[in-house]
């Protein structure tokens, strides 16, 4: 280890100021508040929390004894679950005490103390910052925590420590939803409330498996007494396509053609609603003139479904108006052409006037608990409050919201996920800083990504626990606090901001996200600049400001008792509507009732280019194609977390399953349950088979929670919103 150069402190003592670097942390940890929950929660009573799981953001009752958090129960009253919660829900507290929690700071591999870590991470740190410039060093980011720790890190980063870059796993699920809504909307503005799945007459899934993925949405679509029709666009006969009305089982990535090939039926059958799009939209004419080329023929031709069925699914959509709700997840997301293809559910949605009306809209489910703090508070290709890097009017409100110079705010955004790993395999990033993530597991072509980390100078790790993929390959582990150890705020799928509080302590020597920020900025000397960040909720505040006359604006929120006490709010909520109304009365708004959206001519756009293949195509040597997924509810992501939990494992197969054709499979020569390979360009796996008529001939299935999984994806990317594609990649199985 090189030498540490000494850290000036402030005028109060570190153990006055940082009272957790002290060894009295162990012997007496109630003296920092460690372990303590807050003082409006008395021993044996009962406190509300957001759960951190997905975007759904169901509340939770958490009971407390002798004020510790000992049970949870879903919260009838919250106005997302009403009083249901799916298994990942249930046990959320059981994953907090897991044996395998990072309890102290590791230092190649050893336990140090936190003034050691701190040190060295600031060394290194601007070592590489000083040496090859701001663009050399990176921070990869999360949805997972809360937004004020988010906001916390991006300000630090790019403020504080003068780093250019920094983006988030948001990037795997999210980008293209905010790619596509910003062009087409202004803004980033999802339009829905959670009781549009109630209120429609016609529900189309596209790429999307709520089942499975949402089980609470999917019980709100359950609650829905109109006797809808609900459509599933999917190449797998998912749990949400087996319980539809009707399920189109399109060729895999043919999802864009489709879409233009109903546009071109709508059309043709008078299905425009010519009055919304005259009045509230801009680009039909062009639009209507690309289509004259997806006629029925073609379009049959390229997804595999019949003119026929083309012609049903079109009519449904037509006799459905105005209530119509098209919803779409990661099968649209993570595609070659994904921004285009969003956008093309956003242009059926227009054209045929079904948004901003009960039971409408052109609906993005979102995939992290905070993707949505994410997309607007992380500070990473967007500036803090929906703002641009780029436009200096915005970087001085800004800077004037947040009390930190100008000077210091960069004038572009960040480089993309991706293009932060081409850089580091280039040699031009040196140090990468991984936040609540693992993408050692989780980043698509697997090999790759890890063998870009190992050729890094300095790799950072800040997670709950040390055992997972990317912990293992970094320099550095700092533990963090996890959900339930710590206060702040999540953003979930229908802008609901929902607080969660502390009601559990967090093992060993671990600290909040938060926490550790604060003391990062202190050992790197910036603490000033961040005087005014000295808890969640006075960052909250700050981002209240940076917010204001933003169409994300929430300065009406009277802070974080306010969404204890109302259930969460949805953005935006100004000062005016504040004011005017009872916020606990608005239990669920959508956007653009008024047919006004974000646009500088108040006009949502139509937004099209022309289908192109998939990268990664079929061949004799590899004559299937893979798509991986979701495979049960009691996954999550790379497992870091619920695979913990001894109730929730036994809901998983104990053996990784591939889903294959029992077509294929007698060709193959394969039996159920028999042992396969799996076979890409990049790697191979060993598997069982199940066979299953699930997936079509051709295909197979993979569930996205197994480590090994990522070994076999292709790394291609749509061009607009950097996401990579996992949902279509070349392999052969073997027996």
């Amino acid at each position: 280890m090189m030498k540490l150069p000494a850290i000036k402190l402030p005028a109060m003592t570190l153990r006055e100021w940082a009272g957790p670097l002290t060894a009295d942390l162990v012997r007496e940890p109630a003296k920092f508040g460690l372990g303590q929950v807050p003082s409006h929660l008395m021993p044996d009573a009962t406190t509300t929390a957001v759960c951190g799981f997905c975007s759904t953001g169901c509340g939770l009752k958490v009971h407390l004894k002798d004020g510790a958090a000992v049970n949870l129960t879903p919260d009838p009253d919250y106005p997302v679950n009403l009083g249901a919660a799916c298994p990942k829900g249930w046990e959320a507290l059981s994953v907090l005490d897991a044996p395998d929690r990072a309890r102290m700071p590791l230092l190649h591999g050893k336990e140090v103390d936190w003034d050691t870590a701190l040190r060295y991470f600031c060394d290194k740190m601007r070592g590489v910052l000083d040496e090859h410039g701001p663009e050399a060093a990176a921070y990869l980011s999360t949805g997972q925590i809360m937004f004020e720790e988010m906001a916390y890190l991006g300000a630090l980063a790019k403020f504080g420590m003068g780093m250019i870059h920094g983006d988030g796993n948001t990037r795997q699920c999210m980008a293209t939803a905010v790619t596509a809504y910003k062009e087409s909307f202004g803004f980033d503005a999802p339009p829905f409330t959670y009781a549009d799945f109630e209120e429609s007459d016609v529900l189309v899934f596209i790429g999307a498996n709520p089942c499975i993925a949402h089980p609470i949405m999917w019980q709100r679509v359950l609650r829905n007494k109109r006797q809808p029709e609900i459509i599933v666009v999917d190449p797998r006969t998912t749990e949400t396509a087996m319980a539809a009305t009707q399920h189109y089982a399109i060729k895999p990535k043919s999802d864009l053609t489709l879409l233009y090939g109903l546009a071109h039926l709508i059309i043709r059958d008078g299905g425009v609603d010519t009055s919304f799009v005259e009045q509230h939209t801009s680009g039909f004419d062009d639009f209507q003139r690309f289509l004259a080329d997806f006629h029925p023929a073609r379009v049959s031709q390229e997804t595999g479904i019949s003119v026929h069925r083309l012609v049903h699914f079109a009519q449904t959509i037509i006799s459905g108006t105005p209530r119509v709700s098209f919803w779409w997840t990661m099968g649209v997301n993570q595609g070659h052409q994904a921004t285009r293809t969003a956008q093309a559910i956003i242009n059926l949605a227009l054209m045929t006037g079904n948004i901003g009306k009960p039971g409408t809209g052109a609906n993005s489910i979102t995939g992290q608990c905070n993707a949505m703090g994410s997309r607007l508070f992380s500070n990473t290709t967007n500036l803090l409050g929906g703002h641009d890097f780029r436009n200096p009017r915005h970087r001085e409100k800004v800077a004037a919201a947040t009390g930190i110079p100008v000077d210091r705010i960069p004038d572009r955004p960040s480089m993309a996920y991706d293009q932060i790993l081409k850089a580091a395999d280039e040699g031009k990033v040196k140090a990468l800083w991984f936040v609540a993530t693992n993408p050692s597991h989780s980043w698509i072509d697997q090999n790759e990504i890890n063998r870009i980390l190992d050729k890094l100078d300095f790799v950072v790790v800040q997670d709950m626990y040390c055992t997972t993929e990317t912990a293992k390959r970094a320099h550095l582990v700092l533990p963090a606090a996890g959900w339930g150890e710590k206060e702040g705020c999540f953003i979930n799928s229908e802008r609901r901001i929902g607080y969660s509080p502390k009601v559990h302590r967090a093992p060993g020597q671990a600290l909040a996200d938060f926490h550790i920020f604060r003391l990062i900025a202190h050992y790197w000397g910036c603490d000033d600049l961040f005087r005014a960040w000295s808890s969640p909720e006075a960052v909250f505040r700050v981002l209240q400001r940076c917010t204001e006359d933003q169409p994300c604006d929430i300065t009406g929120i009277n802070g974080h008792e306010m969404l204890r006490k109302s259930g969460g709010v949805q953005w935006p909520l100004t000062r005016a509507q504040s004011s005017k109304f009872e916020v606990s009365s608005w239990k669920e708004r959508r956007l653009f009732e008024d047919g006004q959206f974000f646009t500088p001519d108040k006009r949502a756009k139509f937004v099209f280019d022309a289908p192109e293949a998939a990268p990664e195509q079929c061949s004799n040597e590899y004559p299937l194609i893979l798509i991986t997924g979701r495979g049960t509810s009691a996954q999550w992501h790379t497992e870091t977390r619920t695979g913990k939990s001894a109730v929730l494992a036994k809901m998983i197969p104990e053996e990784l399953m591939l889903d294959l054709n029992a077509q294929d499979a007698a060709r193959l020569g394969v039996r159920d349950g028999m042992m396969v390979r799996v076979v890409s360009k990049r790697a191979e796996l060993t598997v069982k088979a199940r066979l299953t008529t699930t997936v079509s001939p051709g295909e197979v299935f993979l569930p996205m929670h197994d480590s090994r999984v990522n070994q076999l994806t292709h790394a291609s990317y749509d061009p607009h919103s950097r996401q990579p594609s996992y949902k279509h990649s070349a392999v052969r199985v073997e027996k």
